[in-house]
Formats: C-alpha cells, sequence, structure tokens
C-alpha cells in the first residue's frame, strides 16, 4: 500500500498494541511465537496480524516451518516506514531534533540555537522546527521532548517542575508544545528519556531490570524495575548525584561533603585537576601523571560505589554507562570492576556492566522514541 501524506496516528485497541509491541520491541516474530508468548488464540492473531498487516504496521514474510505436522507459520516483520517521530532534546542554549522511523532508526537530524530561554521563544522554535521536519517526513505522528529536570504528571500532559538550566519551573510542556505542534506530545527527563529508549531499541533490549547512569555535566540514573520505567513519586528517581561516597572529600556545588558530584562529572574533575579540560585530564591519567591519576581513580572508585548502591536497592540485572563523562568509566576498567565489587553487598549479585557509546544527539533520539512509546 502507498503511504499517505496525510496520514496520521490510528487509534489502536489493546490487542493490537500488544501484538505490533511484541514485533517492535523483540523483532520479528512468527504467528506461532507471538501466539505463544501474547497468550492469545491463533484465531485472535491471525485476525490481529491481518489488521496490522492493513494498517500498514507489518508485513508478512516468508513462513517457518513448525516442528511436526502443522501448517508453516507466517514471520511478522515491522514496516519500519510505516510512521515517523520527532524527538527534541533542549539544553540551556540549544535545541537539538531527530527523527526516527518506526524502529527507532534516526532517519534525520538537526540542531538550532535557542533564541531566549523564555518559555513561549522555545516552544515557537519546537514549532517551528517540527513542521520544518514534517514538510520532509509528512509520517511523523508524535513528538517527543526531554531536558535536564523534573517531570511529572500524566502520560502526554506531563509538565517541568524545575529545568535548572532553562530556568524553568512548573512549565505544562507537553500540552504547550502538542497545542503549537498539533501532535500528541510527551515529555520526559533526558536520562529517564535515555534509559527508556534503550530499555525497548537499545542497550538494554530484553532486560527486566536495569540502571543507566550518565555520566556529563552532571550524573544521573534511569531505572527499569520488572519491564517498566521507575517515574518516582515526584518525578525525580535516580538523583544518584548526592549520594556520599566519602566522608573526608571535597564538597560539591552544594556544598555537601564527599558525595558523588564532588567527584564524577566533568567540572569536577576539571576542578581537582586546575582547571584543565576534561579529555586532557583523563589522557594524562593514562599517560601516568600522577596529580591527574590521582583525580581519575578517586572519581573512578565513587563511580563504582554508586554502581554498587544502585545494585544494592534495586537489584538490576544489567547496568549501562553513558554520557559525554564515559571516557571515566573507560580509563581504569579493573578498578571500576574491583570498586563495585568492594562496595557490594555480599548477598548481591554482580551486575553485568556494560560501557555504552555515546553522542549527543543520543538524547534527541531518546525523545523521538518516548514519542513511540507515548502512541503504543
Amino acid at each position: 500500500m502507498s503511504l499517505s501524506s496525510t496520514w496520521s496516528w490510528p487509534a489502536l485497541h489493546d490487542a493490537q498494541r500488544s501484538v505490533l509491541l511484541e514485533v517492535l520491541v523483540h523483532g520479528s516474530r512468527s504467528r506461532a511465537e507471538l501466539t505463544q508468548r501474547t497468550g492469545m488464540s491463533r484465531a485472535s492473531l491471525s485476525r490481529l496480524s491481518r489488521d496490522l498487516v492493513d494498517l500498514g504496521f507489518v508485513v508478512e514474510g516468508e513462513a517457518q516451518a513448525r516442528p511436526g505436522r502443522g501448517r508453516p507459520s507466517e514471520t511478522l516483520h515491522v514496516r519500519a516506514d510505516a510512521a515517523q517521530f520527532a524527538g527534541i532534546k533542549l539544553t540551556g542554549d540549544a535545541l537539538y531534533a531527530a527523527v526516527v522511523d518506526l524502529s527507532a532508526s534516526v532517519i534525520d537530524t538537526v540542531e538550532h540555537p535557542l533564541p531566549s530561554r523564555e518559555v513561549d521563544d522555545v516552544v515557537d522554535l519546537i514549532g517551528t522546527v517540527v513542521a520544518d521536519l514534517l514538510t520532509a517526513h509528512p509520517r511523523i505522528s508524535a513528538v517527543g521532548v526531554c531536558l535536564a529536570g523534573d517531570v511529572v504528571g500524566d502520560q502526554g500532559h506531563r509538565r517541568i517542575v524545575g529545568s535548572h538550566f532553562l530556568g524553568w519551573e512548573n512549565v505544562p510542556l507537553a500540552d504547550l508544545v502538542s497545542d503549537r505542534c498539533g501532535l500528541p506530545t510527551e515529555i520526559g527527563n533526558d536520562v529517564q528519556s535515555l534509559t527508556a529508549a534503550h530499555h525497548w531499541f537499545g542497550a538494554g533490549r530484553g532486560a527486566r531490570s536495569l540502571a543507566l547512569i550518565g555520566l556529563g555535566a552532571g550524573i544521573g540514573a534511569g531505572l527499569v524495575i520488572g519491564g517498566e520505567p521507575l517515574r518516582g513519586a515526584h518525578g525525580h528517581p535516580g538523583k544518584v548525584g548526592h549520594l556520599r561516597v566519602s566522608d573526608t572529600g571535597p564538597t560539591c556545588d552544594r556544598g555537601h561533603v564527599g558525595c558523588a558530584s564532588a567527584f564524577v562529572t566533568i567540572p569536577a574533575i576539571e576542578r581537582h585537576a586546575g582547571g584543565r579540560p576534561f579529555d586532557e585530564v583523563i589522557a594524562r591519567a593514562a599517560q601516568g601523571v600522577p596529580a591527574d591519576v590521582e583525580v581519575v581513580e578517586s572519581a573512578v572508585r565513587a563511580l563504582g560505589i554508586v554502581i554498587s548502591n544502585l545494585v544494592c536497592i534495586v537489584d538490576v540485572e544489567k547496568v549501562i554507562l553513558t554520557g559525554e563523562g564515559l571516557p571515566l568509566a573507560e580509563s581504569f576498567p579493573d578498578l571500576l570492576s574491583s570498586a563495585i565489587a568492594e562496595a557490594l553487598d555480599p548477598a548481591a549479585e554482580t551486575p553485568s556492566v556494560l560501557l555504552h557509546p555515546f553522542q549527543f544527539a543520543d538524547y534527541a533520539w531518546a525523545a523521538a522514541v518516548s514519542a513511540i512509546r507515548l502512541v503504543l
């Protein structure tokens, strides 16, 4: 079937969403596999498969032979070009946008400086960017926005409680962007959005529980428990930046003694190294320069304690480390492993720790994935 330029995301009932989500997140499946995984009858699954084919979301592939004498079972594949989604990452001075297809593959990116940090100006820029993207990608079905800040509210109507970098408080951003763009809009904290995106489409795919730690100008964590992202009672779970990791360590910018932010953030490392750039400090530590080795090793030990605390509290099976500050975790891997092991409760299971490559556009990708999660 041809793809219409006036197309919009259709209303799906729960059973249709369940089957589409199974194929979308877990990969191509035969009807027989889907019957087993969803618990639906063969007749119901066949009907739902036809519905999704007719809607253009999936296509049927070659039939797979099944054990025994049963008929071969057709395989369902996601039709990636069936829909697109726009993702926006906001910083204190710029907007990064990405467009993904239904398989969460990035097909376009753009960047713009913010005209100001005023809410109306930022919302207007988002509307202009989305309108321009719609010209090239007319099947954009929803918008996602993420930023460093605390987010609360119901899905599709979330608001920004506070964002330090933008200076915002109590901003109903989802409704404002949705009204401006005419599309369903989801809003999220950037690390929480990145965690949820990796859970469905990235390094955490298939995990029932995971923690993602974002390293950069700050340190934050996202959590998935029982297959669902943890949102917390007040919209800010994973606040690991001010966990105390030392009784005698330096102070952070809030005056806390020995907290994680005083050790592992890029600004903290640069400060302890006499103002040298982060990348230079990491490179000098790798060369064995004593002063820089001391700074980096202290940060790595602190990071290990943060990881072990998360594991002890929520018992996750996988930990993903990513962000602009990832070179810190890469610098002394043996030290990181030993720091985690030393701080773990004796009964705790050592988690799988994955160091995942990062580029700043990943946040815009994550915001676009949040738009996929919104409609599904």
